[in-house]
């Protein structure tokens, strides 16, 4: 490519919104409990220059710093906490959590587009999440969703992604033409570290399921980005190739990877290298999920562990080229209404 690609990071979460909406879920995790503590979703106000504050100071000054251009946000993804109350209580809170980064992207539209959370509930029909969906495309403009494959938060009480129950879903993107990133919220389960073990058990169970499914087959446009580079999946492709061979289904090239991709979330160089051996290229979308789980300078390094563009840069097989498309290109193909925005503004 002649010019220098635009730094798209696919996986940011609106992890440092204003105290009061901390304050007001407080209240309304209360309020299951005791009726009478019931916040209302009037009590919840929030400025504008309380939202450009909270951006600004953090990670709109940390793209800037590190060379990004624009991230896909979503609502804070610990904060989901689909497991909480019933669907009432994760439907409020979804569509409060998803105007907040509407308007984050209404007041930084170059530098930041929506992507929604939706008010999954455990043992809750996800045909119900079909109207948040449709709202925050069709008046927020999200390019994307972010989808709970365990509700529960850590006990894992929904069916595999491959169910039917969760067709209406992914009738709803195939028809928007919008992926969803495979996402879990907080651990209620001991065994598990909320970032450190669900987070990444939940990537590698996704891959998985889709693996020994013919979801693809019935949705042979759909999307899905397995965010953390894809858990487990790249270190162990062998075994999941070999896997796919014992459930007599296709190469995985032909059964996987038309449909699912991997972010870079991954918080060391030789993890990046890995990926990029292991995964295609046009698998691989550039992200950092920068104000996220692990904020601290790596020691070794001298450089903030989700820095994730150095570990790119650093990458020696891979080209000029290569690295568009990690950036760029990759992205605009799995988020074309992104890519239709951008097109419309020149770029």
């Amino acid at each position: 490519m002649s010019r220098k690609p635009l730094i798209i990071d696919c996986h940011g979460h609106y992890t440092t919104a204003p105290q009061a909406l901390a304050d007001w879920r407080d209240k309304q995790v209360a309020g299951i409990k005791n009726p009478a503590a019931k916040p209302r979703v009037s009590d919840l106000r929030i400025s504008d220059d309380e939202l450009r504050e909270s951006i600004q100071t953090n990670q709109l000054r940390l793209m800037r710093e590190r060379g990004s251009d624009l991230t896909i946000f979503s609502p804070r993804a610990s904060f989901m906490a689909h497991h909480i109350g019933d669907f009432e209580v994760s439907s409020t809170w979804a569509a409060i959590c998803n105007e907040l980064c509407h308007r984050v992207a209404q007041l930084f539209p170059d530098s930041f587009a929506t992507a929604a959370m939706l008010p999954q509930s455990p043992g809750v029909d996800p045909a119900t999440c079909i109207p948040e969906l449709e709202k925050c495309v069709e008046q927020y403009g999200a390019v994307g969703i972010n989808l709970n494959p365990d509700p529960s938060g850590g006990h894992w009480t929904a069916p595999p992604l491959s169910d039917r129950s969760w067709y209406p879903i992914y009738e709803k993107m195939v028809e928007y033409d919008i992926p969803a990133m495979v996402h879990v919220s907080t651990s209620c389960n001991a065994c598990f570290h909320t970032t450190g073990a669900h987070y990444l058990n939940a990537d590698t169970t996704a891959f998985m399921q889709c693996l020994e499914s013919d979801l693809f087959k019935d949705f042979p446009t759909l999307r899905l980005v397995i965010p953390h580079g894809g858990g487990a999946a790249p270190y162990h492709w062998g075994r999941f190739r070999g896997l796919a061979q014992a459930l007599k289904k296709p190469l995985l090239d032909e059964h996987l990877l038309n449909n699912v991709f991997f972010d870079t979330c991954v918080y060391h160089q030789p993890g990046i290298d890995l990926l990029t051996r292991v995964i295609p290229v046009k698998n691989v979308l550039f992200a950092s999920e920068m104000i996220g789980a692990v904020r601290g300078v790596d020691p070794e390094t001298g450089h903030h562990f989700d820095d994730t563009k150095r570990y790119i840069e650093a990458t020696a097989e891979l080209t000029d080229a290569d690295r568009f498309q990690i950036y760029e290109g990759n992205a605009r193909r799995v988020y074309p209404r992104r890519d239709d925005a951008l097109k419309s503004k020149g770029l």
